[in-house]
């Protein structure tokens, strides 16, 4: 008993020495988002960010309250470099003061409340951030803290499909669908009318363009290249529309692809319709846009899809962004008044949804949800905030119903007229 207590009077200094192991939480720099340029960031394969000009922007799901430290891991800093200046507060919320110091311990911070924080780190002179490696979080507040730390900063990709009823689900002619975006963040699509053979919607590609898309999906199983695509299984192009670019597509599947630049403005609401008429074992897919202005139906593009023979199936809408640069931005977008004609000429409302997301989605950025505004489904990603209470979730069977007896689809007499087959 003697030799017990004289090892534990020994030991027992020894263990207060030694760091407490509170949680940890390291962010890789690169995961970061720069502001207000998204593009002003570079980094090397390593993932340490060379330079930011301007802030990067970090987002945290913090599940417990408490205490939290903000540490840099980046090169060495000489006497003369700028004061670094964070802020931490909840995501969505008026920011906090900036606190100002001169090392790479950026200070402590209280976590009041859970959810999405955001953590802003610059310098106070707006001087570029470089060379840093990772970010590094400590404290009681850390404890089951989530971040992401992937390469992919895109947000999370969220779909909405739109169950036929079973006797006519290989009898859709045609496929209507009502877009209205609620915002419009560079690199994001709007898809309106998706199906197993293609997909229809529009686009921000730029500060200076956008685009309504049109594409169709080559037959085989070629994921890249659409130079190694066999002749029997490409996509051909039958007709397009005035000012319509018509070529191809690769590196997500290959098919024949078609676009128009067209200004379209946020906040207002546009038609999206397609035609599938079977061609021996082929269908052609036309794409129509209704250009409000001029009161008319235009054309797009209409593709002839080898091995296939059959209409439209697995009918879908989605919103995406496509580039990770700006993955924090909010996307939210409304689909409406959708319907499918039978080829007896049977109008049918689609009125339910499914709502699913990607990979990214299940684990990764949780920040995607769908739910029903009024007499629209509505999906939203991006924005790392927390899902409204009348949001639904994949994991829950993420249905949606939408009111009885609301909408119309377009009247069969203002209904385009289909291009003939090229032979």
């Amino acid at each position: 008993m003697r030799r017990t207590r004289s090892l534990l009077a020994a030991v027992l200094p020894l263990l207060a020495q030694l760091p407490s192991q509170e949680p940890t939480l390291r962010i890789p720099a690169f995961t970061g988002y720069a502001h207000p340029d998204p593009d002003a960031m570079r980094r090397r394969d390593d993932g340490t960010v060379i330079r930011c000009d301007g802030a990067l922007h970090f987002y945290v799901h913090f599940a417990t309250t408490g205490s939290l430290q903000v540490q840099l891991e980046a090169e060495a800093r000489n006497a003369t470099a700028p004061a670094f200046a964070t802020r931490v507060h909840p995501n969505g919320c008026p920011a906090t003061p900036d606190v100002t110091s001169t090392t790479d311990d950026l200070g402590t911070f209280p976590i009041a409340t859970t959810g999405w924080h955001l953590i802003r780190i610059a310098h106070q002179d707006d001087s570029p951030l470089r060379e840093l490696r990772a970010l590094v979080l400590r404290g009681t507040a850390t404890a089951n803290a989530h971040a992401n730390i992937a390469e992919r900063r895109n947000a999370a990709s969220v779909h909405l499909g739109y169950p036929v009823p079973k006797e006519h689900r290989d009898d859709v002619e045609w496929f209507y669908v009502e877009v209205t975006p609620k915002t419009d963040p560079l690199w994001t699509y709007y898809m309106a009318t998706g199906w197993h053979r293609g997909y229809f919607g529009m686009q921000v590609n730029s500060e200076r363009e956008r685009r309504l898309i049109f594409s169709v999906w080559d037959a085989g199983d070629e994921a890249n290249d659409r130079g190694k695509v066999a002749a029997d299984n490409r996509v051909t192009l039958v007709a397009k529309g005035e000012n319509v670019h018509a070529g191809d597509f690769g590196n997500e599947g290959t098919g024949g692809h078609s676009h128009l630049v067209h200004d379209w403005r946020l906040g207002d609401t546009f038609r999206f319709l397609l035609h599938a008429r079977p061609d021996g074992n082929a269908t052609i897919y036309s794409g129509w846009f209704w250009f409000a202005a001029e009161k008319r139906w235009g054309l797009i593009a209409s593709f002839r899809a080898p091995k296939d023979g059959k209409r439209p199936r697995g009918l879908y809408s989605f919103s995406e962004n496509f580039s990770g640069a700006n993955g924090d931005a909010a996307r939210e977008c409304e689909f409406g008044n959708a319907w499918v004609r039978t080829a007896a000429g049977a109008w049918l409302r689609l009125d339910r949804a499914g709502f699913t997301h990607d990979e990214t989605g299940l684990h990764v950025r949780p920040d995607r949800w769908a739910s029903v505004r009024d007499d629209r489904f509505v999906l939203h990603h991006g924005s790392f905030t927390t899902p409204p209470a009348t949001a639904v979730s994949q994991a829950h069977g993420g249905e949606l119903h939408l009111p009885a007896g609301v909408g119309k689809p377009p009247t069969d007499a203002e209904l385009p007229i289909p291009p003939a087959t090229k032979r």
